[in-house]
């Protein structure tokens, strides 16, 4: 049966570097916790997962493990294939409407610049700004 034409629920799949050994199980252990994914073992180094696009992307989730110090497999055609999901992702979020998760806090910079002088101000001395 052919997917509907803009078909958010994706299925891929993370293939983990064989070292250091006991990567999956631990990956397994993480993203259990995270509502939304489905996950299923294929192999020793190969995890199956789904997910909701408007909930989750493939970029957001390799992030997570890789911040978490897991180590992804490299290999030209894994990261070939990545990158093509990671696009895709990208701009069927974009066509749908989705806005891209808020990754930094702008509020303390809001706040830092309530706090200085606004307006014309120069600290440099009057003598400077004479030519002589």
């Amino acid at each position: 049966m052919a997917a509907p034409p803009c078909d958010t629920r994706k299925c891929r799949e993370l293939v983990f570097h064989a070292l250091p050994l006991g990567q999956l199980e631990r990956a397994l252990i993480q993203l259990h916790h995270i509502a939304g994914l489905v996950l299923t073992p294929v192999d020793a180094h190969c995890l199956r997962i789904e997910y909701d696009l408007t909930e989750h992307t493939l970029e957001d989730i390799e992030a997570l493990l890789s911040s978490q110090g897991f180590h992804l497999e490299a290999t030209l055609l894994i990261r070939i294939r990545r990158a093509l999901a990671y696009h895709c992702e990208r701009v069927q979020r974009h066509s749908m409407g989705v806005p891209a998760p808020r990754t930094k806090n702008y509020q303390a910079f809001a706040d830092a610049w309530s706090h200085r002088p606004h307006g014309d101000h120069d600290d440099t001395p009057e003598v400077w700004r004479q030519y002589k």
